[in-house]
């Protein structure tokens, strides 16, 4: 079966040119990619392959992301976050296997008002802030970004709350994404060649994502290294808040 066989070469244009934006905003701030490429490509195309396509460009996306300042401080960052790690991936699971029988409307709204209410205080220069990491907290933030990410393909916009509201340094925040990212979009792939949505038939669209996917993210990495701390923060939440609203439309218009 050929890549035309399931979208025409205008439908993979567009899809290209989704990666790109996605990968663009990912190199500026460090997440958002599942949410842009699913609201995008879901635009004209089915939603399992939607989710299909999101994978193998986030999984290369999230490992270049990862493993930037070297193998070391990405050990170091999964060791930091091991909770969050291991309770997010048993979620994960758990999501993706009901992926299809229970509706994800009703998981987006969950996510989508915490975020939305979280990012709008922020803006608005409310600070929500933990003082220190706390286990409870962290188990309960993996647990729903786990489970929304496997019914989904989403699980950035609860992840970076947590990690803003620990007021994480950027290159910390950076690379401690992509490892948490990384590891997920590793369950997410795995998960979905058991639920049947990544097979022979949707993989090489997926591949051919990769591309402008990475090339999107290499621009958006030269915009990041320019801004500082502060305003890192104020993009991190403008992008934040635009993904809760935007997790709000899907789940009340779907």
């Amino acid at each position: 079966m050929t890549l035309f066989s399931l979208l025409s070469p205008q439908d993979l244009l567009f899809a290209a040119a989704v990666a790109f934006l996605a990968g663009w905003v990912k190199g500026m701030v460090g997440f958002a990619m599942p949410m842009i490429l699913v609201s995008g490509l879901s635009m004209f195309l089915p939603p399992d392959l939607a989710i299909a396509g999101l994978i193998l460009p986030t999984l290369a996306t999230n490992g270049v992301q990862a493993l930037r300042e070297g193998v070391p401080a990405a050990v170091s960052a999964i060791k930091q976050f091991r909770i969050f790690l291991m309770v997010g991936f048993v979620f994960l699971l758990l999501g993706a296997q009901v992926v299809s029988t229970v509706p994800a409307s009703t998981f987006l709204l969950m996510i989508g008002f915490p975020v939305t209410v979280f990012a709008l205080f922020q803006v608005l220069g409310m600070q929500l802030t933990l003082s220190e990491p706390s286990a409870r907290v962290e188990m309960g933030i993996g647990a729903i970004a786990g489970f929304v990410g496997g019914m989904s393909g989403i699980w950035g916009p609860p992840t970076v709350a947590y990690l803003t509201a620990l007021n994480t340094p950027k290159a910390v925040q950076m690379r401690v994404q992509g490892v948490i990212y990384g590891l997920g979009a590793v369950a997410l792939m795995l998960a979905h060649l058991g639920s049947g949505i990544l097979r022979a038939e949707t993989v090489p669209f997926s591949a051919a994502l990769i591309a402008p996917a990475m090339f999107g993210m290499w621009a958006g990495l030269q915009l990041q290294s320019r801004i500082d701390q502060a305003l890192f923060r104020k993009v991190t939440l403008l992008v934040l808040l635009v993904a809760g609203v935007n997790l709000l439309r899907r789940g009340l218009l779907g």
